[in-house]
This record gives C-alpha cells, sequence and structure tokens, in this order.
C-alpha cells in the first residue's frame, strides 16, 4: 500500500479524480435533459484524459497510483455513458436506434468483464501497466463520438432542444456507424492488453 501511494500527489492524478467527480454530474445533467451542459461536462471530462497523460510523460510524473486512478476513471465515465444512453436508445421505436442501445449492451458486458479481470489481478497482487496506445485512442474515440451523438444525435442530442439547429442533427445510420467504430476500438483495446495480462497472471503462479 505504501508503493501504491508513493508519489501520488500530481497533477495527473488530481485531473483522473476529477474525472471521476465529473462522472455524477454527467449523469445528473443527462438525466434532466440539459443535454448541452452535459456535453460540456463530457467535453470537459475528455480533456482532463488527454492532458493527464501527457502531464505524467512530459513531467516524469507516472505513479503506480496513476495506473490504477486513470483506467478506473475512463471505465467508469465511459459505462456510465452507455448506460444513460442505453436507457434512452432502447426505449426508442427508431429501429436504427434501438439497436445502437443493444450495441451498447455489449459493450457494459465486455466492460463487466474487464471489470472482474482487473479485480482478479489485484487479487493476484498484479498491478495493471500503464495505458497503451491503443488503450488511449480507443478512449479518444469513444469521447469523440460520445460527443458527436449526446451533442448532435437524432432524438438524444443537444441541438434537437434547439429549432434553430435541428437540420445539424446527424443521420440515424451514420449515429449507428459512429457507435459500432467506437465499440470496435474498445475491443481493440481490450484484446491488446490480453498478452501482457496473461503473462503476468502466468508468471505469478510460477
Amino acid at each position: 500500500m505504501k508503493d501504491l501511494f508513493k508519489g501520488c500527489w500530481t497533477i495527473p492524478n488530481l485531473l483522473s479524480v476529477i474525472r471521476i467527480l465529473l462522472i455524477p454530474v454527467f449523469a445528473y445533467l443527462f438525466y434532466n435533459d440539459e443535454k448541452i451542459m452535459a456535453v460540456v461536462v463530457l467535453a470537459i471530462s475528455g480533456l482532463t484524459d488527454t492532458m493527464d497523460g501527457q502531464i505524467a510523460r512530459k513531467f516524469n510524473q507516472i505513479s503506480e497510483l496513476g495506473k490504477i486512478l486513470d483506467p478506473v476513471a475512463d471505465k467508469l465515465t465511459q459505462i456510465t455513458i452507455a448506460a444513460m444512453l442505453l436507457i434512452d436508445f432502447l426505449g426508442a421505436d427508431n429501429k436504427v436506434i434501438n439497436a445502437c442501445g443493444w450495441v451498447f449492451v455489449v459493450f457494459l458486458v465486455k466492460e463487466a468483464v474487464m471489470i472482474i479481470g482487473g479485480l482478479v489481478m489485484l487479487l493476484m497482487n498484479i498491478r495493471p501497466g500503464a495505458a497503451e496506445i491503443w488503450g488511449k485512442l480507443a478512449t479518444f474515440v469513444f469521447y469523440a463520438v460520445m460527443v458527436v451523438i449526446i451533442g448532435f444525435g437524432p432524438e438524444v442530442g443537444a441541438v434537437t432542444e434547439i429549432d434553430s439547429l435541428s437540420d445539424y442533427t446527424i443521420p440515424e445510420p451514420i449515429m449507428f456507424v459512429l457507435v459500432i467504430i467506437a465499440v470496435i476500438m474498445t475491443f481493440v483495446a481490450f484484446f491488446s492488453y490480453l498478452p501482457s495480462a496473461v503473462k503476468q497472471i502466468i508468471d505469478n503462479s510460477q
């Protein structure tokens, strides 16, 4: 535990904590149909995610706690976004939007598997490594797609609240493709972590 909190007082870790604290704020705004503010909060969250990694590498502020906080913040944020959109999408009459909801179901199942796997690794005293390029890229794509959907998506987008901007709503097929791309990227990141995780588990069990 001492090693975990050694050198933990860093700007990247503070940004990760801020990202975690923004999760209930986003959920509250989205649930209460304050979509514009929800997009703003989500954009800020994505910005902190981009900044923490860059600051950690540039100023050598990589810490053991940061290696846990960063992915935890990412996972909690992504799960919350997916869950909120899932509630809206599965209840929609539109078949395309409803299909997007089922894509999020697949995403949430994958996230549950990753969380369980991460807990197993921690119980085996195996600490997760820092996020690799595929993980960071997948997170960036997920944030970007979710900002677009919550900002400009049909029925759920913030622009639907503003009559003068309603023409900027993205077509349903494009939204479906964007959701598929975001989910595929998270699976690519998931499989990129598997070899290292399996190797650590095998080495630890010997």
